[in-house]
């Protein structure tokens, strides 16, 4: 996950201050979105038993307990460990995208050593196919990784891109996906509907964020909110259905309840106290 220059990690979650150097205020977009909690106790399951299985030193271990326990042992990070792989792939994917809009806005831009560092992990289809996306869809970028504000819930966030497509103004989330057997990018999941709206009810942007400015956010209340999968093989752009969007919209404001009350719950200070037996009746 990359890290934007406001954003702080914190006991509640990723928050965000209104200056560098400033405390954090309110939480992250993706704090608020993950108090929707979802077990992945079958996947870290799967990864674990995956990792079994395809472990070299299982042949040699048969027999050998603690040779197996090694294995175990190592297996039991499988997740981690692969879910640690994909974040640093998808921040470096992210570099590219963003190093891409600076670069058509005639802004400073390292495009070149985000291709170069996504080549040398063999990751170059991210960058041709988005290459390809962009051409194709005719992007006119409007600004990159823009730090917006909301007073009224309570919460901030960074979009990936705001831009032109076809004459319309669109807020476009990137989202870095794996390639399914068939050689597809898999499918976004719906909670990124939850975040462009979210992201559609900005209030401000952050204009100098050494300073602290912050401006009126200055394009419009109804972009169209674009979810962009970018795989190797192909990029999937898909549109948060309008219709859709007050209800996500008010899941998230329920979330945004939820992340504070547990901030209230953390500091209410100890919530069981010890009770000894009452005093013996007098005789």
């Amino acid at each position: 996950m990359t890290s934007p220059a406001l954003a702080h990690q914190t006991s509640y979650g990723r928050m965000y201050s209104r200056k560098i150097g400033g405390l954090p205020e309110v939480p992250s977009i993706t704090t608020v979105i993950g108090q929707a909690s979802m077990s992945l106790d079958g996947w870290i399951g799967h990864m674990a038993a995956t990792a079994v299985t395809q472990d070299d030193r299982l042949p040699a271990a048969v027999g050998s307990s603690a040779k197996l326990r090694t294995i175990a042992r190592d297996a039991s990070s499988a997740a981690e460990t692969y879910r640690n792989a994909a974040a640093e792939r998808g921040d470096r994917v992210h570099t590219y995208c963003e190093q891409v809009a600076l670069r058509a806005l005639g802004r400073p831009h390292a495009a070149a050593e985000a291709r170069e560092a996504l080549l040398e992990k063999d990751e170059g289809g991210f960058a041709s196919r988005f290459d390809d996306w962009w051409d194709q869809y005719r992007v006119e970028p409007v600004a990159a990784e823009v730090t917006i504000w909301n007073h009224t819930v309570g919460y901030a966030g960074t979009l990936d891109l705001v831009a032109r497509i076809g004459g319309r103004l669109c807020l476009i989330d990137y989202k870095t996906k794996g390639t399914d057997r068939d050689g597809r990018v898999k499918a976004l999941d719906p909670k990124v509907v939850m975040q462009l709206a979210a992201g559609c009810k900005a209030e401000e942007i952050v204009v100098d964020a050494t300073a602290g400015t912050w401006e009126e956010w200055p394009h419009g209340k109804d972009p169209m909110l674009l979810g962009v999968a970018v795989g190797e093989t192909e990029v999937r752009t898909m549109m948060a259905a309008p219709e859709v969007l007050p209800a996500y919209w008010s899941r998230f404001f329920a979330l945004r309840r939820v992340w504070e009350s547990g901030m209230k719950v953390a500091e209410a200070g100890v919530p069981l106290r010890p009770v000894g037996p009452p005093p013996a009746p007098a005789p």
